[in-house]
Formats: C-alpha cells, sequence, structure tokens
C-alpha cells in the first residue's frame, strides 16, 4: 500500500482572507509576533501497490486537474516512503 499526500495553497501572491481571519484571531488570543497565516488544504490519497513513474504522471495530472485551481493555487504531491 502506499500514501500519497497532495497540500494545495494559495499562490503567494493570491490574497488569504481566511489566513488574514485566523492572523487577527491569534493576535486577539494574546499570541503575538505571528508575521503570517496561509490556509490551505490537504489530501491524502491511500493506494493498492507501489507508486511507479506511471502512476505518479497520474497522480500528478489528478492534482494539477482535479484537486487544485493552478491559476491561484500551488501544490505540492508527496509519496510517503519515497526516498
Amino acid at each position: 500500500m502506499a500514501r500519497v499526500v497532495v497540500d494545495v495553497m494559495l499562490k503567494p501572491e493570491i490574497l488569504d482572507p481566511q489566513g488574514r481571519a485566523v492572523q487577527g484571531a491569534l493576535g486577539r488570543l494574546g499570541i503575538e509576533g505571528v508575521l503570517d497565516v496561509r490556509q490551505g488544504k490537504q489530501f491524502v490519497i491511500e493506494l493498492e501497490g507501489e507508486v511507479t513513474a506511471e502512476r505518479r504522471e497520474q497522480l500528478h495530472a489528478l492534482a494539477s486537474e482535479l484537486l487544485c485551481n493552478p491559476v491561484i493555487e500551488d501544490f505540492i504531491l508527496i509519496v510517503e516512503g519515497d526516498e
């Protein structure tokens, strides 16, 4: 079994109102010194078998076409246990 994690984040130049709201709330809670907060989403995909080069390409296409909006978001695809 393989485990793939896809982290999706807004591109740095895109405003993040949810991140700003959390940053403001942290200040109200007395947590100081927070310079920035960015929110994102994470997908964890469990697969049978190992992740071959062909399967990695399929997962990359899945992430870029379905899991994120490439106009405003970037993603990182991590195959756990992959060296």
